[in-house]
């Protein structure tokens, strides 16, 4: 088991304060052993070509790097051509040695050919910077551009595949992975998040690390209000946004599990998919996992709660359960940055005037097989709200809405169309949704 460690209060110009110290000296006898391990890597590659195979190599003068990061590479004696890579983000007073050596990313790459990337901070607090304004844009700057900067010449050096870079981290590293999501949505295909926090609720304006009401569980938002964080980071971008899997200890006295739920209510506005899970099991005992948008091993959003642990929920095994959702296993149905897609299309349009406006819906079943009742799930752009609807009911009148179908029309054979619609309310987003699901499964669009 990889020993996790929670994001200290260290800045450029702050020192810890007492409480944070005292914790962190506590974990110094559980890092030991992890540091101790942890292998020297090889020489310092800078050659724009692969580094040594089946060994942990520093590379240095990848690229744009504000922070200065350390990058360190594993990839295996089998890469394959064209590989995917992955990014494993190490926790507070980690470093990328250590993840490699507690982790099982490495092996799992030895297994299937993937190319991982292990960032590594040099700030004093060990801890990456997921609360700067810097951070949380695009480009802004900080330790976002240097992991960006690290996959650039990764991709490079390997001929990589650019639709299945992949993100996860642990503690700070979780955090890392949420704020990667949001500022680099073309990049990562997914992300695996173990014990982390909202994109954005860390922010802090003071040059403080640590924010101590989000790692409370106290900053809590609505699903748009998250997601508009999120999509605040890149504005304008309309592409696809990567898939997302959160764990979390629901004992969890570092960051708080309240954050667990905050994430969920996050990436499915993010995504489109509604709060109701497709999907909920028990794969391990004391496990609970939902799946919303879809009921797959890609999902997607996929939440695993673990009941009666605490901050350091991540555990040998759970690495490829990660690559599971991911795509990179051979079990999975095959990589890529998003679901399958349903058997439905979506043609949507409005009509709007100076505070209203009026939507059009057209669902087609282009499937081979009936749907037998149906349920439209799509997320409001912010500000507009359902003041009535035929066709359908909509429920709730903004946000993230589900139209059932009504009595008459539940029943769609292949090739078939209905039409729904509303009216609603903006205040100056007058557009019709991105994204649509049919009963959990994304629809094409057009």
């Amino acid at each position: 088991m990889s020993t996790t460690t929670p994001r200290a209060t260290a800045s450029a110009r702050r020192r810890p304060g007492p409480a944070l110290l005292a914790l962190l000296a506590a974990l110094v006898s559980l890092l030991a052993a992890a540091a101790l391990t942890a292998p020297a890597a090889s020489a310092r590659a800078q050659a724009a070509g692969p580094v040594p195979a089946g060994t942990l190599t520093e590379v240095t003068g990848f690229g744009a790097n504000p922070s200065n990061l350390q990058m360190y590479v594993y990839a295996p004696v089998n890469v394959t051509a064209h590989p995917a890579v992955l990014v494993a983000v190490h926790y507070c007073t980690g470093s990328g040695p250590a993840m490699y050596s507690g982790t099982e990313y490495a092996r799992l790459a030895d297994r299937y050919g993937f190319v991982v990337v292990y960032p590594s901070v040099t700030r004093s607090s060990k801890c990456f910077d997921v609360s700067s304004p810097q951070a949380l844009r695009r480009d802004g700057g900080s330790d976002p551009v240097g992991i960006r900067s690290m996959v650039d010449w990764t991709v490079r050096a390997y001929a990589a595949d650019t639709g299945r870079i992949f993100v996860t981290g642990i503690s700070s590293g979780a955090m890392m992975t949420n704020v990667l999501l949001g500022d680099y949505p073309d990049v990562f295909a997914a992300g695996a998040a173990f014990a982390g926090v909202p994109f954005g609720c860390f922010a802090t304006t003071d040059g403080s690390e640590w924010n101590s009401r989000c790692a409370g569980g106290e900053v809590l938002h609505t699903p748009q209000e998250w997601g508009a964080l999120v999509r605040d980071a890149y504005p304008g971008y309309t592409g696809r946004r990567p898939r997302m899997q959160v764990w979390h200890g629901t004992q969890d006295d570092t960051l708080r599990y309240p954050n667990f739920g905050e994430e969920i209510k996050q990436w499915t506005n993010v995504l489109g998919v509604g709060q109701t899970p497709a999907s909920t099991d028990s794969p391990v005992a004391d496990w609970t996992r939902t799946r919303y948008g879809a009921t797959g091993d890609r999902a997607p959003v996929e939440a695993v709660s673990v009941q009666g642990v605490g901050h350091g929920v991540y555990a040998d095994g759970m690495g490829a359960r990660v690559l599971r959702f991911f795509g990179l296993d051979d079990s999975a149905p095959g990589p890529g940055p998003d679901p399958q897609p349903g058997a439905c299309r979506v043609v949507a349009s409005t009509s709007a005037w100076s505070t209203g406006l009026t939507a059009s819906v057209t669902l087609t079943n282009t499937g081979a097989s009936p749907i037998e009742g149906w349920k439209l799930g799509f997320t409001l752009p912010a500000g507009q709200t359902i003041t009535n609807g035929w066709g359908a009911t909509y429920a709730p009148a903004s946000g993230t809405v589900t139209a059932t179908n009504a009595s008459y029309n539940g029943t769609l054979a292949p090739h078939a169309a209905v039409t729904i619609g509303y009216q609603a309310n903006h205040t100056g987003d007058s557009a019709a949704p991105g994204v649509f699901t049919l009963n959990g499964a994304t629809c094409t669009k057009g």
